[in-house]
């Protein structure tokens, strides 16, 4: 009986998360892009709590849009508002949000832990687009095929091999406030 009223109590929250976020993703179509002309994408990221936590956090910070890559349904109550506010645009796969920045002028990056080039060495265009990969996978596609896009590093020191994804890409977005003046 306990097992069968948790079960039933999970179905319920999974059934108002998916509300939540389909009412959401509605008024996202309705969203101005941030005052900063940079974007983050997001590919093939866990739909759990990383997602809406950088939406939160571009929120702050000011970014244009978000992409999210083959990326399901999340729930945005972490995000606090800001999955409503922060423009978002929906791929299949990697090449659609590729195709789509490069034809606006984007300079793509992707954050990887073993890349040669250091963020805060990299002089950041003002129209710069950063791809953050999925937690344990990384990428959802070789970079080898996307020549174009260039490949950084967070600094670090300590024994872990990668940062939190949503702690990544809120050093990024600060990084890039820090070059372009906040």
């Amino acid at each position: 009986m306990a097992r069968r009223r948790a079960r039933l109590d999970k179905e319920a929250r999974r059934l108002q998360m998916l509300q939540r976020y389909e009412k959401q993703r509605v008024r996202n179509q309705l969203a101005a892009p941030g005052r900063h002309p940079y974007a983050l994408v997001l590919d093939g990221l866990k739909a759990g709590y990383n997602v809406a936590k950088i939406f939160r956090s571009a929120l702050a910070m000011g970014a244009a849009e978000i992409h999210l890559v083959d990326i399901g349904p999340f729930d945005p109550a972490p995000a606090k508002g800001a999955f409503r506010k922060v423009p978002a645009r929906f791929h299949d796969d990697f090449a659609s949000a590729f195709t789509d920045l490069e034809r606006r002028d984007f300079s793509l990056f992707a954050l990887n832990p073993g890349a040669r080039r250091s963020l805060p060495d990299q002089v950041l265009p003002t129209r710069s687009a950063f791809v953050f990969g999925h937690e344990e996978h990384g990428l959802s596609f070789d970079p080898a095929d996307y020549p174009a896009l260039g490949q950084l590093a967070i600094p670090q020191s300590g024994e872990i091999e990668s940062l939190n994804v949503s702690i990544a890409a809120s050093i990024v977005m600060y990084e890039y406030l820090r070059q372009h003046g906040i």
